[in-house]
């Protein structure tokens, strides 16, 4: 006879689950291991049925059956019980999980008992409710009461206060002020002046009020050239035509770039001063229009840099080396009338299409007519106040999402600092209202911030970055800037990271087209937006965030095509003059509703609407242009591979964060904390590593400025394709190997754990 035995021993891999069954004959010899042998004496063998093993398949599948009903039942609660608690501390969410995978914003939710959950629709048409456009024109005629607003000027404390009163008002969690102590130009005790200067005779074409804020104070002379914009290839144009610039006073038109710029041009082709005007052809009924201005290429305190200014602590006791160096001076149109009515040199090239009658590039070699500037701009020390209110973040709030606007102006300011003021009050009240009142809890913090001596170069925030900059980097994952974010109607400009790409479109399309009886801001944009997206320039407060700190930005505004806000920077910057704006409180508030969208979103949904992907296409249209140059590359015994390969791992590395969020639990905290910090780090790990901050505060590979990015290294290319000779291969080797190892890292970073990454390309 046969029987079945069961032997449990111990695995030498330390698993003692292994369950042993055999089949023995009864008149097999001896016992089990630690079993006694009368026990077969004792025990009288089973039947040799089959019976026992029948019912132990039967039991097996019963568990098994069981054990997947009870998990099945379990995810079913969880997918529909959106509010239960995760880590069982009573901690429970009150806003349900999405992911901006989905392409349809409008997914129907079941409905399930319990507090009440905000999902994103009914989000999305609370905020366009509660947004007025009446209170917005409110806010923004706090602007009429004063002729300026100048940084850390009485006007300028004055607003500050008032924030910080409405801020409280709205019942904001919390509400703080930030000082700093920086230096600033002013103007002297008597305006500058700029003259001619012809056998003798001095004759003063203008006095200006306004004046440019580091500009190097003194007098100088010189001859009078006309470089167009001041960008390179104007330059490049003029010395074409035989003109030199040592030692010449150059004159150009505003725009294209910021003035900063066109002055470091000059600058470097040996000019002593500089003039800017703004041309009648783009700039409107500004023939005595004489902009403010600042000249340093660079933001925040140029006295202080890479430095946060607290508490008058100048260390180390160093000078930007972004500072102009020569006098520099704005003027009106009309005065820079009059001096080309005084240069009998070569006329301006047709291209410039310039709006001044008898435009002159510079005077004749046997002319002895010079200009003589004067500049009497003084140092001042300012305390300056930036004033914060924040709504803390229910299950992150060490994660931010920062909304800010410049306060300061010279002038009125109504269009550059006005507006967004206004917009940034708005949205405060709104979304306050929304939390304490309508029961939204977001996942994250939302910062709103009110900067000043913005004018200067974007000092209030660059100085903020600076003095926390250890741990900003870690915690705010996005900056929606709000400066002049109406200049006209029928034009919108974007700048904004790639990684907001996704989410400004998905914004756009929810929103309505303003000055349209139907339609929205995607159909005015179209779908090749992306094509149109603007760099960021120096004078932007979202500039400092993208590429000194490696935060995502976007700033947008509306504007008319083709035609600048005339009185931007001007006495002229008023609200009177604002409101010839055809709808501009319908624009205000649709501006206000793109930021609040932005804002409620990425503290809305489990998932942040961060689109690395986007980064990925960027990187593989700079390897087709790259790709172009690859025999002369080759001709220096030089290779573009191992770029290529480091952009080929990031990709990789995009997928391989898409799988794992792909394949995650999307209801474990931790899991998506974890995975939405990959994502957070994207743009922080585009900061070139090997640069210091203090030598290169821009380090940003693709929006920096030096010769570490991306675009310097196409023109560095492009320059060995045109003249071999002009270009140093030791500095290519170096900017290759800077981006290289840039997005190599970046790939590294994005995989995530360190057994994950390759060290090898």
């Amino acid at each position: 006879m046969s029987y079945t035995r069961f032997s449990i021993a111990r695995q030498t891999d330390g698993d003692n689950s292994h369950v042993e069954m055999k089949l023995s004959a009864d008149d097999e010899e001896g016992g089990e291991i630690g079993r006694p042998e009368h026990l077969h004496a004792t025990m009288p063998p089973p039947r040799r049925n089959g019976k026992n093993l029948c019912f132990l398949i039967m039991a097996a599948v019963l568990l098994l059956l069981i054990g997947f009903l009870i998990g099945y039942l379990s995810y079913r609660g969880r997918m529909q019980n959106v509010s239960r608690c995760l880590d069982g501390s009573g901690k429970c969410e009150m806003t349900p999980t999405a992911s901006y995978l989905s392409d349809d914003d409008e997914t129907e939710e079941e409905e399930v008992p319990g507090p009440r959950v905000l999902y994103w629709p009914d989000l999305r048409a609370m905020l366009s409710d509660k947004l007025s456009a009446a209170q917005l024109e409110a806010n923004l005629r706090q602007r009429e009461s004063e002729t300026s607003f100048e940084a850390g000027k009485v006007e300028d404390e004055t607003t500050a206060s008032y924030i910080h009163d409405q801020f409280t008002s709205f019942r904001l969690d919390e509400v703080w002020n930030d000082e700093h102590y920086i230096k600033l130009q002013d103007k002297g005790s008597s305006n500058n002046q700029v003259s001619t200067e012809e056998n003798g005779v001095e004759e003063v074409l203008e006095s200006p009020n306004a004046y440019v804020a580091y500009s190097k104070s003194g007098t100088v002379a010189g001859k009078p050239v006309h470089v167009n914009y001041g960008l390179k290839d104007d330059f490049e144009k003029i010395r074409n035509l035989g003109v030199s610039m040592n030692g010449t006073i150059v004159i150009f038109r505003a725009g294209k770039i910021t003035l900063a710029e066109k002055v470091a041009n000059a600058r470097e082709e040996g000019a002593v001063g500089a003039l800017m005007y703004l041309d009648p052809s783009e700039y409107k009924y500004t023939e005595k229009l004489v902009p403010f201005a600042h000249a340093h290429l660079g933001t925040g305190d140029p006295f202080t840099p890479g430095f946060p200014s607290f508490n008058h602590t100048q260390f180390p006791p160093v000078e930007s080396s972004g500072l102009p160096r020569i006098p520099v001076q704005t003027i009106s149109s009309e005065a820079a009338g009059k001096l080309f009515s005084k240069m009998d040199g070569h006329t301006c090239l047709l291209e410039w299409k310039s709006g001044i009658m008898g435009c002159k590039v510079t005077v004749s070699p046997t002319s002895k007519m010079t200009v003589k500037l004067t500049v009497n701009n003084v140092m001042v020390d300012r305390k300056i106040l930036n004033i914060f209110g924040a709504i803390k973040g229910f299950e992150e709030p060490d994660r931010y999402v920062v909304i800010g606007a410049q306060r300061d102006s010279w002038g009125p300011g109504a269009a550059k600092a006005g507006v967004g003021t206004a917009i940034l009050l708005e949205l405060a009240r709104v979304i306050s209202d929304i939390v304490k009142k309508d029961g939204y809890k977001p996942r994250r913090s939302i910062i709103f911030a009110s900067w000043s001596a913005g004018e200067f170069g974007a000092v209030g925030a660059t100085e903020w970055l600076e003095g926390y900059s250890t741990s900003l980097h870690a915690k705010a994952f996005t900056y929606v800037n709000l400066d002049a974010a109406v200049l006209g109607s029928n034009h919108m400009k974007i700048s904004a990271s790639p990684l907001l790409y996704s989410l400004l479109e998905r914004t756009m399309k929810g929103v309505k087209d303003p000055t349209k009886d139907s339609g929205t801001l995607y159909n005015r944009v179209g779908s090749d937006w992306v094509d149109k997206v603007v760099s960021l320039d120096l004078d932007n407060a979202a500039f400092p965030f993208l590429a000194y700190s490696g935060i995502p930005v976007v700033s947008f505004g509306f504007c008319n095509k083709d035609e600048e806000y005339a009185f931007l920077g001007t006495t002229g910057d008023t609200v009177m003059n604002l409101k010839k704006i055809d709808k501009l409180n319908a624009l205000m508030r649709a501006a206000a509703e793109v930021a609040g969208q932005v804002v409620l979103r990425l503290t809305h949904d489990h998932e942040l609407f961060l689109d690395f992907d986007r980064y990925s296409e960027e990187l593989l249209s700079f390897q087709e242009k790259f790709l172009s140059f690859d025999e002369e590359v080759k001709a220096l015994g030089l290779t573009l591979n191992w770029l290529f390969f480091a952009r080929g791992d990031f990709q990789r590395a995009a997928d391989a964060l898409r799988r794992d969020i792909a394949n995650s639990d999307k209801e474990n905290r931790i899991v998506r904390r974890a995975l939405n910090d990959r994502m957070m780090k994207v743009e922080y790990d585009f900061l070139s590593p090997f640069l210091s901050p203090k030598d290169a505060p821009f380090r940003h590979i693709f929006f920096g400025k030096g010769s570490h990015t991306l675009p310097s290294l196409l023109e560095n290319l492009k320059q060995l394709r045109d003249n071999k000779d002009s270009v140093d291969v030791n500095v290519l080797k170096e900017q290759l190997a800077l981006v290289t190892w840039t997005i190599k890292g970046a790939a590294n970073a994005l995989v995530g754990d360190i057994w994950n990454t390759d060290n090898e390309f």
